[in-house]
């Protein structure tokens, strides 16, 4: 089994240069007290559309040049026009989330083991081999987003990394369904949730290790996945190499990285990253009036509707009585997305869309409207997506303290001439 791409070894920034602990491929390490390499000489940057938006742009290890919102830990977002190349977000473009700056820099696939435990009959320790070898690989396209994607975008301001809308991505993940490799285990009597954890860790005193769990029964469906491939191609390292938790229709918290042990548990598993972060308001908006705070919390889980206008960017010049193809994408949390609606009079009236090819209920849903201006100055675009049990989106953006699953029907502004 190959070892990770040679692009993973250091280069020279021309604006900064960062030190990668591992330069040559090997076992896996830990960052420690460096920080994952950015590789591109002055790419360039960004100003995101909210108050202290400005970004660079960098190319960190496999990576095109991305947004940089941190760069130990690593948090990368996907420029937005990348999301009108095509339906499946690509894998140098797709988007990095980390919560701890201890992250490998280099793993080697012949000493890697997965690891179960816990509530099971019988433990087990797999090779990357063994693992794909557990059952007929299967493939599915599901969009990972981070909770906190468009966060930037919230008034009054929410708590967290400031995030345009680019920490999304849609992909073809390869690998076999968790329930296989439960099953093998032999889950006993009793069970309740199911612990991962992956090789990201604090990289000094007593931080709370990053794991997160599932109900047994979400864990059971078939359709979580452990996958070891994206698009075709090995995971790159800062995506989850070797193997990552798949959790579709679920916000990226869930999709573990790096997955080493997985743990059946007879209670209700009670870390930081679940009893106390990630969590959103219990009603049934998940939200709240700003300046108020939530009676009661639960853990985040699902995605709501979404929809974005991906052709046409803010302040676009077109032509007075020319017709303009707008194109982008919807998705939502697995029910599928049946119709998208669009306004070019920021909301006033509405036409139908028509829907691109159906690649499954957790993959972006392209579409496409015609947009002929019959006047010249500015006009607001927007765009709305309903899903197969008739949820869609709010005009007015939905608030909570931690800036989580904004959905609401977003405006772009462009200019007829």
């Amino acid at each position: 089994m190959a070892k990770t791409p040679q692009a993973l070894t250091a280069h020279t920034a021309q604006r900064r240069a960062f030190l990668i602990q591992a330069s040559t491929l090997g076992a896996a390490s830990a960052l420690g007290s460096t920080a994952l390499a950015a590789l591109a000489a002055n790419p360039g940057s960004v100003t995101l559309s909210f108050e202290n938006g400005e970004r660079e742009l960098i190319a960190f290890p496999q990576k095109r040049p991305l947004i940089v919102l941190t760069s130990r830990p690593p948090q990368l977002e996907t420029p937005f026009a990348v999301f009108n190349e095509g339906v499946l977000t690509p894998n140098d473009a797709f988007f990095v989330r980390y919560h701890w700056s201890g992250i490998p820099t280099s793993i080697d696939a012949q000493s890697y083991r997965l690891r179960i435990g816990g509530n099971v009959n019988t433990p087990l320790e797999l090779t990357l081999a063994e693992l794909k070898q557990m059952a007929d690989a299967v493939e599915l396209i599901a969009v990972n987003q981070c909770s906190g994607n468009s966060r930037g975008h919230f008034t009054p301001r929410a708590n967290g990394g400031q995030l345009s809308n680019g920490a999304m991505g849609n992909a073809r993940w390869t690998g076999v369904p968790l329930k296989k490799v439960l099953e093998k285990a032999g889950i006993k009597a009793g069970a309740v949730q199911v612990s991962f954890n992956g090789l990201d860790k604090p990289p000094v005193g007593d931080g709370p290790d990053f794991v997160k769990a599932l109900n047994i029964d979400h864990a059971l469906d078939g359709e979580v996945m452990l996958a070891w491939q994206m698009n075709g191609a090995d995971l790159p390292l800062l995506n989850g190499y070797p193997v990552r938790l798949i959790v579709p229709g679920y916000y990226g918290t869930y999709w573990v990285k790096h997955v080493t042990d997985i743990t059946v548990t007879d209670k209700v598993f009670d870390g930081f990253w679940m009893s106390t972060a990630y969590r959103i308001p219990d009603n049934s908006c998940a939200c709240i009036e700003p300046g108020t705070a939530p009676t009661k919390t639960t853990p985040i889980n699902r995605f709501n509707v979404r929809s974005f206008i991906t052709s046409l960017a803010e302040g676009t010049q077109v032509k007075v009585g020319r017709e303009t193809v707008v194109r982008g994408i919807a998705f939502d949390g697995g029910y599928g997305i049946t119709e998208v609606a669009f306004s070019s009079d920021g909301g006033n009236s509405w036409h139908p869309a028509r829907l691109g090819k159906d690649l499954g209920k957790y993959s972006f849903r392209e579409w496409t409207a015609s947009f002929k201006p019959q006047r010249k100055g500015p006009y607001d675009l927007k765009v709305r997506a309903v899903n197969r049990i008739g949820q869609s989106q709010p005009m007015t953006a939905l608030w909570n303290p931690m800036g989580y699953m904004r959905n609401v029907v977003e405006s772009t502004r462009v200019l007829a001439a």
